[in-house]
């Protein structure tokens, strides 16, 4: 029997156990929602209508909240309509307390409703409410939270609070946040490690699979409402990025009526704009956003200079190398969502999402190639002039329908949900390479590689409440990806001058993911001491590939066994420590597989690997936070993680390299490899101070020793230390005039082949806010006084030592204007949560 997933995709016979599993948790779940009804029989309705004690109008959007008074907890809640209604239905037999609150009025609490046979459906009239003697017109209320929040299994990062990055994108925001790393390329590590699995919303994007640093550069800082981080994902989660997840909450909010905010900026190297409108009335909220970012066109500065040795003839080769480099990057975001609670225990919501993101970059590169033979003499010395275009294009579809039951005992949960994201994307060069003294072309191709990236999820998720301490989580999620490549790659005939189609440079790809997954995670509370999250997740993943010039790939498929465990406890002067485990995955992605040979610069080429197997990471952290009385807060971790078949990229050196036909000459090929076994023992420590009421000071200083077994060149294993500090400073020079100074400073770091250089950035920013802090405006500045930061990069191979030098201008200015609007009446806003990011009970 085969079972059709979707169209053009099926999944194998040994899948077959994985699918019947599925099948059977749904007939399971709609047996027990049956039996449920048939059991409860007895369900009352509360109805009555608020009133102002004066005006005797009615008031809307009072928020209504039935209380429980045997445990004293809320089991249902409404707001009023147009006319001051409400109705609570499916209220079973007890007694209640109710209460009645909105903005400007006195809290009123009815005690003694009682639900029985006697009298299921109540009626209470008329509510009157007393005027609190306090105005209150278009205002936003909104509690005030840490711009760092410590959670049991994540880090949540408020960048609303943070202005120095408002006019910036998203790495500028996430080079603030402690274990996050950024480089000045734009390239992100967590815990020093880049195998992240990003979200957005909660929800996966093939956006991620192809350039992410490209994805996050695109996105505007004002768009973005926090940022989680997650270290040691629990069974729940995909096991899917050996370092973590970091998901990514756009702006949304769910206040009653419309409302939105627009934020635009425009500065000397980046320029961007969002809006955001939200409109929402009673059970039903839609959201629409739009964002777009540019990176203006800047002049890089290079140089290269790399020393080799011919194994077979022990000629030695010397290549000097002077280049400049124009790059742009731009990139918009758009999309539509809706939530919709059908009924008190019912709710829909999805969503449907836009993007794309395109760099260009074009310059001119001068190469000195000298060769000379083991005694020294020289061979041979040649001047050429290269000239390079390099093009990416990307843009993604991004679809997701939701269902999720909730039932009369609090935190029972039943979610369903699908996801899918569809993108292409694109990478295009074209080199000449020309020899100076006599101004003639020597050699010249362009490449253009077409791809696609698809990618499924069907997810199932419930949660049970066995008791009021043990809370059982299971599920079941089949994702289904599809990678294709197209690439053609075109030499040019230096006699005819005319482009011919070269076979042997150009590939054909077709990469085929199936990843079968179950999970069953369980929290408790052992002796009112310790809180458990215990988890164990299994995925089954199934591969079929074909590469055009190796024909089928065989793979075989393998089974990820995942188990995962928090333990915490919390102590009553605001301290907690905790204890977590986890084992992860890191499946190569679209850009480490594509076998694209880039040979914009002929002397450098680029490329990915098809035969690329999952890394396999381990982590082990140690965490102790605390908060004081006088607002400090703090965290410590200690962390060991381990990752075997580690993926990097790789540089091989050929003083000749010959595809079909063609051969450069002098050449270093940087591909995607397995290059062996990585251990890092490190920690992180955070603090927050408020100096006094006017200044908050923070700092972040992270650290790990690197171990790397290199399984390629056995017996080059190198190890170093890496840290990172950073020190944030925010002065309020008044209720609407706020300061803040940023710097941070990234020591040198180590890779199996050499080491990448240290950076220092440092931010300042200014911001006004006006119209009762509707709208604020925003000036801030980076690398002040350094127009360029000044990357020195060493690499050694078993046959060359390469030191490259790249200026890249950092120096920014800009203006953020942001403006919010519409109409802001108070409602009780819930926390977001999705199917894939849920907090553990009780957080």
């Amino acid at each position: 029997m085969i079972y059709r997933l979707r169209s053009g995709i099926k999944t194998k016979p040994s899948s077959h156990l994985l699918i019947e599993i599925l099948i059977c948790l749904l007939f399971t779940f709609s047996y027990s929602l049956k039996a449920q009804q048939i059991e409860d029989n007895t369900l009352g309705r509360i109805t009555g209508t608020v009133i102002d004690s004066i005006t005797s109008q009615p008031v809307e959007y009072a928020t209504i909240s039935l209380i429980n008074k045997v445990n004293n907890k809320v089991i249902n809640g409404t707001t009023t309509d147009s006319k001051g209604k409400f109705n609570l239905i499916e209220i079973p037999e007890a007694s209640y307390k109710m209460q009645i609150y909105f903005i400007g009025y006195e809290t009123k609490m009815l005690n003694n409703i009682v639900v029985s046979n006697l009298s299921p459906d109540l009626n209470l009239g008329h509510i009157s409410l007393s005027s609190a003697n306090t105005t209150l017109q278009a205002v936003t209320i909104t509690a005030e939270k840490n711009i760092i929040e410590n959670k049991i299994d994540k880090m949540v990062y408020n960048a609303e609070k943070d202005i120095s990055s408002q006019s910036g994108v998203a790495t500028d925001v996430l080079k603030k946040i402690p274990q996050v790393s950024v480089d000045v390329d734009g390239n992100v590590e967590l815990q020093g490690n880049s195998g992240i699995r990003f979200l957005i919303n909660g929800k996966p994007s093939t956006i991620f699979g192809s350039n992410i640093a490209d994805v996050l550069q695109s996105i505007p800082a004002g768009q973005i409402q926090s940022i989680e981080v997650i270290t040691s994902p629990g069974a729940k989660y995909d096991a899917e990025g050996v370092a973590g997840i970091i998901n990514i909450i756009l702006k949304k909010t769910t206040t009653e009526g419309f409302n939105g905010n627009v934020s635009f900026s425009v500065g000397t190297r980046l320029e961007n704009g969002a809006i955001n409108l939200n409109a929402h009335h009673k059970h039903f909220s839609v959201n629409a956003f739009f964002s777009g970012n540019a990176q203006l066109t800047s002049l890089t500065k290079n140089s290269l200079k790399r020393s080799a040795v011919d194994t077979a003839t022990l000629q030695k080769s010397q290549l000097l190398q002077n280049g400049t480099g124009n790059f742009s990057r731009n990139g918009f975001e758009t999309g539509l969502g809706f939530d919709w609670d059908v009924s008190p225990h019912n709710n829909f919501s999805g969503s449907l999402g836009y993007d794309y993101f395109e760099n260009r970059n074009s310059g001119i590169v001068n190469h000195q190639s000298i060769l000379n033979d083991q005694s020294g003499n020289l061979v041979s010395q040649v001047y050429d002039l290269i000239n390079t275009t390099n093009k990416f294009n990307e843009h993604a579809m991004d679809f997701e329908i939701a269902y999720k039951k909730t039932f009369k005992k609090e935190d029972q949960e039943l979610e369903m949900s699908i996801n899918s994201s569809f993108g292409k994307n694109n990478n295009f060069y074209q080199q000449t390479q020309q020899l100076i003294s006599i101004d003639s072309i020597i050699q010249a191709s362009y490449g253009n590689d077409p791809g696609i990236e698809n990618e499924t999820e069907i997810a199932l998720n419930y949660t049970h409440p066995v008791a009021e301490d043990f809370v059982l989580e299971t599920g079941a999620k089949t994702t289904l990806t599809n990678i294709k490549s197209n690439a053609n790659v075109y030499l040019r005939n230096p006699e005819t001058s005319i482009y011919n189609y070269e076979p042997s440079l150009s590939s054909v790809l077709d990469y085929k993911t199936n990843v079968y997954a179950l999970y069953l995670s369980s929290s408790f509370n052992i002796l009112d001491w310790f809180d458990i999250k215990a988890g164990f997740r299994y995925e089954y993943t199934g591969v079929d590939a074909s590469f055009s010039n190796v024909d089928t790939i065989n793979i075989k498929p393998y089974n990820t066994y995942v188990p995962s465990l928090i333990i915490a406890h919390k102590f009553k002067e605001n301290q907690m420590i905790k204890i977590s485990y986890t084992h992860r995955i890191e499946r190569p992605e679209y850009r480490d597989l594509n076998p694209f040979l880039n040979a914009s610069d002929p002397k450098n080429i680029t490329t990915g690997n098809t035969g690329l197997k999952p890394e396999v990471g381990e982590k082990l952290e140690f965490e102790y936070s605390k908060n004081f009385k006088n607002g400090t807060t703090s965290n410590l971790i200690f962390f060991y993680r381990g990752n075997k078949d580690d993926i990097q990229s790789y540089t091989y050196y050929y003083p000749e390299f010959k595809i079909g036909d063609s051969v450069y000459y002098n050449v270093a090929l940087s591909k995607r490899e397995n290059v062996g076994r990585e251990d890092n023992y490190g920690f992180n420590f955070f603090i927050s101070i408020p100096a006094s009421s006017r200044i908050t000071l923070r700092s972040n200083i992270s650290a790990f020793e690197r171990y790397i077994i290199n399984g390629l060149l056995p017996g080059n294993n190198i190890h170093g230390f890496n840290y990172r500090i950073n020190l944030n400073a925010a002065y309020h020079l008044s209720n609407s005039i706020s300061v803040e100074l940023f710097g941070n400073f990234n020591s040198p770091r180590i890779n199996t082949q050499g080491k990448f250089p240290s950076f220092t950035t440092y931010n300042f920013a200014v911001r006004k806010q006006f119209l009762n802090k509707k709208g604020s405006i925003a000036f801030t500045a980076t690398n002040l006084f350094n127009k360029y930061v000044t990357q020195k990069t060493e690499l050694t191979g078993s046959n060359f030592i390469s030191e490259n030098i790249r200026e890249l201008p950092y120096q920014s200015f800009g203006i953020n204007f942001t403006y919010k609007f519409g109409k802001l009446e108070f409602k009780n806003e819930k926390e977001l949560e999705d199917i894939n990011l849920t907090n553990p009970p009780g957080q």
